[in-house]
């Protein structure tokens, strides 16, 4: 694991408040283009590549901003808040969400988040990028791994390194609209982690997705 350290001369971003066309509700949104968008590892700051030492490193950036952990009783609570939230503004989006114990998963679609072979996020799905990182906003005192996974065509070191970029695509959008790095995790799994048989298109395109892993801190 390494820290990716923030440039300098960060990207600036002017953030207003527009309609998201998906929900009707108000959303934050950005006036920088794709282009300047996943343009270098970690360009928008901060962020985590890797997970060896888990949640210790995350809950120790939490206390670092000054943002403490949620109390045993209430990490229930929190997370189903979260997860109504994260449902409502990803409602027909073609983005799943899925709960696992105290953790909430969601699945993007290479389809529908980036050009075939490509990293670069697809400016259709900004909005859908910007009704989630409402909700981390809101739901400050969680860890988020961002996940990118392929299919088995290709090699596995193309695949791994695909993977990975488009993890970190993901990771430099949701850091442009004020997720603090600190929260985020990175990695590529490439082929490594299918979700679904690679022997029909139809299988191929499960196995080609981001996962974007939310989790509470908790206090102690």
């Amino acid at each position: 694991m390494k820290p990716i350290a923030a440039l300098a001369c960060a990207v600036l971003v002017v953030s207003g408040c527009t309609t998201d066309p998906y929900t009707g509700e108000q959303k934050l949104s950005n006036t920088v283009g794709g282009a300047g968008i996943g343009a270098g590892v970690g360009a928008l700051g901060g962020y985590v590549v890797g997970r060896a030492t888990g949640m210790d490193a995350g809950r120790a950036a939490l206390i670092g901003a000054g943002i403490g952990g949620i109390g045993g009783a209430g990490i229930g609570a929190y997370m189903d808040n979260q997860e109504a939230d994260l449902r409502r503004q990803l409602q027909g989006t073609g983005v799943s969400v899925t709960r696992v114990g105290d953790r909430i998963v969601l699945n993007m679609p290479s389809n529908i988040t980036f050009p075939s072979d490509g990293d670069s996020i697809r400016s259709d799905f900004y909005p859908v990028l910007n009704s989630v990182a409402i909700v981390l906003a809101k739901y400050d005192r969680s860890a988020v791994d961002v996940d990118g996974h392929t299919d088995s065509q290709g090699s596995d070191g193309y695949n791994l390194d695909l993977s990975r970029r488009r993890a970190e695509s993901v990771a430099d959008y949701l850091a442009s609209q004020r997720i603090d790095g600190r929260r985020l995790n990175v990695q590529g799994f490439g082929e490594s982690r299918p979700i679904a048989p690679n022997d029909s298109d139809y299988g191929r395109a499960q196995n080609r997705r981001v996962e974007v892993s939310i989790s509470p801190y908790s206090q102690g």
